[in-house]
């Protein structure tokens, strides 16, 4: 099913089938399964069923596809589009003409399942952990076990079983390719599930620590804060997914108006009648991320907007106030990745 949506602002759209977002339209971040995504830009999002997916602003527009054939999603090279394992699975619209031809032309034929075929290959030829496509698989069953068995109170011998069942060395391929260690995948699966049950059941934390395997509700509390910064109950509390409180929405609006010219911590706590102390705990605790990286993507995205208009580097220098343009150069290049002409050229010669 292919629909057009304006999503409202901070409502949690829970993923019931495998689906497609293609963002159109929008400024601001996104949140999958608690965490924050500010590049969304330019790629096809891919989630599957249990997750799900919050816009942080009020003027995004998506396109989104259902997939029902349920049969397609046991081709083991179309699930590395939706098993993500350490951000989001996408598709990079820069790399993929065939993806653009796809979306542009095709989004309303019945037969949505092109797009999966056209991804996949693309995915493989983007290879992300630069691995082969054996390896993959291997990397793949080791996340498909750790999905089926992580509430499954298993050992660490019980997982080591698991996983060297899946190839000769699976741990070490695992953390090699991907970053990772096993155990420390488990444990995170664990964690953002365990989020899920905080934040949108009314489960106790002892009855949610016990489902998910862990040995007391005092260990899961200990474990809970060193990883997320709050305890279980604050965690709730701060979530507040319901009510849908517009923080976020208030900090983004600033740094829409005022990104250009303002970089102080201290000029945006003011807006927002805080410390900057204050305010920076907040952004963190809401936003999964730092008010200067928020400054920062505000000026990345501004900057892109600029030179995809064909503007002169000089004059988005001087607009988004860097003493000089080369100084705005190294600014771009350090977080985008290529220098303000490269990405120019990059985008026009698609």
């Amino acid at each position: 099913m292919v629909e057009k949506m304006l999503p409202e602002i901070n409502k949690v759209y829970f993923i019931d089938t495998y689906t497609l977002i293609h963002i159109l339209s929008g400024k601001g971040s996104i949140e999958v399964d608690f965490k924050s995504y500010f590049d969304w830009k330019d790629k096809v999002i891919y989630l599957e069923k249990g997750q799900y997916i919050k816009f942080v602003s009020d003027d995004f527009v998506i396109r989104k596809i259902e997939f029902p054939n349920q049969e397609k999603f046991q081709n083991n090279d179309i699930r590395v589009l939706f098993k993500h394992l350490i951000s989001l699975g996408y598709i990079d619209l820069m790399e993929c003409t065939d993806c653009q031809k796809y979306l542009t032309n095709t989004v309303f034929s019945d037969n949505t399942s092109d797009i999966l075929d056209i991804s996949s290959k693309q995915w493989f030829w983007q290879n992300p952990f630069h691995a082969s496509k054996d390896e993959y698989q291997i990397i793949f069953d080791i996340k498909d076990v750790i999905d089926k068995e992580f509430s499954n109170h298993l050992t660490n011998t019980e997982l080591v079983s698991f996983v060297n069942a899946k190839g000769y060395n699976a741990q070490a391929l695992f953390k090699t390719k991907v970053g990772l260690s096993v155990k420390n995948l488990l444990g995170s699966k664990r964690l953002t599930e365990s989020q899920k049950e905080i934040a949108f059941t009314d489960k106790s934390i002892q009855e949610i620590s016990y489902d998910l395997g862990y040995k007391d509700a005092a260990y899961f509390n200990r474990v809970f804060k060193n990883n997320i910064g709050q305890t279980p109950n604050e965690f709730r509390e701060n979530f507040d997914y319901k009510n849908r409180e517009l923080f976020t929405q208030n900090i983004l609006e600033l740094l829409k108006t005022h990104h250009e010219q303002e970089r102080s911590l201290e000029f945006y706590a003011d807006k927002m009648h805080l410390s900057v102390k204050t305010l920076s705990k907040k952004v963190r605790s809401k936003m999964n991320t730092s008010l200067g990286q928020l400054i920062r993507l505000e000026l990345i995205h501004t900057a892109k907007n600029m030179l995809i208009e064909g503007e002169a580097i000089h004059s988005i220098a001087q607009k988004l106030n860097f003493e000089e343009p080369n100084h705005f150069s190294r600014f771009f290049k350090h977080y985008v990745g290529i220098s303000p002409s490269d990405f120019k050229n990059k985008k026009y010669n698609l």
